[in-house]
């Protein structure tokens, strides 16, 4: 049987991270050729297997980003599908957030997001179901504490989402992102206050969702999946909330019993 993305060749940049290489695998399994773009073989998670082909790709170089997609074209001839999840954290305040770590942390979410889409549009023009998913996040939505500029660059990626999608609808290449709550990763493990037992800080993380869980890497592979392929033909411009219902509700008071 015919696999749906069968044919189809998918760029996913930060794809050997915890979700991008869920998404990896994910689009890999429904027939995609997958490249997974990162700064070296192993990423985030060491030597865990790992599917798609490996491309250097550092997103805050303009030549390496058009070098990456110049092989992609030279070995494939088409680029149908581009994911944008390469993204880094910095927890600090906007007082305590140096010029230099607000300029790294906009250079990797935000031009890493612009150059990528920016090099791959000549090819995504010639696919008959280009889509391009960007990684936001709820955080450009509402704001965690201590966060300032990873929240800022989010903000930014939503809009730039909406941008690409009004002006490259017409050329019939689709551009949505995914705004995820807390999803169990790396990421997300450093984000627990420490000296604060890992166990707790994730019962603690697990109850302010409606869902009493956090997300998965395979969430998100799924949400992925969906936009990439055709049954998501009229869908493009989005912001898809995915955060167990976490942006839903006011904050939950926890009273001793």
């Amino acid at each position: 049987m015919t696999r749906p993305l069968e044919g189809r060749v998918a760029l996913v940049t930060g794809g050997r991270g915890g979700a991008g290489r869920a998404v990896c695998e994910r689009l890999e399994r429904e027939g995609a050729f997958v490249y997974a773009g990162d700064l070296s073989e192993h990423g985030t998670i060491g030597d865990s297997p790992a599917a798609g082909t490996f491309l250097p790709f550092d997103v805050t170089d303009e030549a390496a980003v058009k070098a990456g997609i110049d092989q992609i074209e030279a070995e494939q001839g088409r680029l149908d599908i581009v994911v944008n999840a390469a993204g880094i954290e910095i927890e600090k305040t906007v007082e305590h957030t140096t010029v230099e770590e607000w300029e790294r942390i906009f250079a990797i979410n935000v031009t890493g997001t612009f150059l990528a889409s920016k090099h791959a549009l000549a090819m995504l023009r010639q696919s008959p179901g280009a889509s391009i998913i960007n990684f936001g996040s709820y955080d450009g939505y509402i704001a965690d504490p201590k966060l300032a500029a990873y929240c800022a660059t989010k903000g930014a990626v939503h809009m730039i989402t909406k941008a690409m999608a009004v002006d490259h609808g017409p050329e019939g290449i689709r551009v949505n992102a995914i705004c995820p709550g807390y999803i169990d990763t790396p990421m997300l493990e450093q984000f627990y206050p420490d000296g604060v037992d890992p166990a707790a800080a994730r019962a603690e993380a697990e109850f302010v969702h409606p869902l009493r869980t956090i997300g998965t890497p395979v969430d998100m592979a799924n949400l992925v999946f969906w936009l990439a392929s055709d049954e998501a033909r009229y869908a493009t411009g989005q912001l898809w909330v995915l955060d167990g219902g976490l942006s839903a509700q006011v904050q939950q008071m926890r009273f001793p019993n």
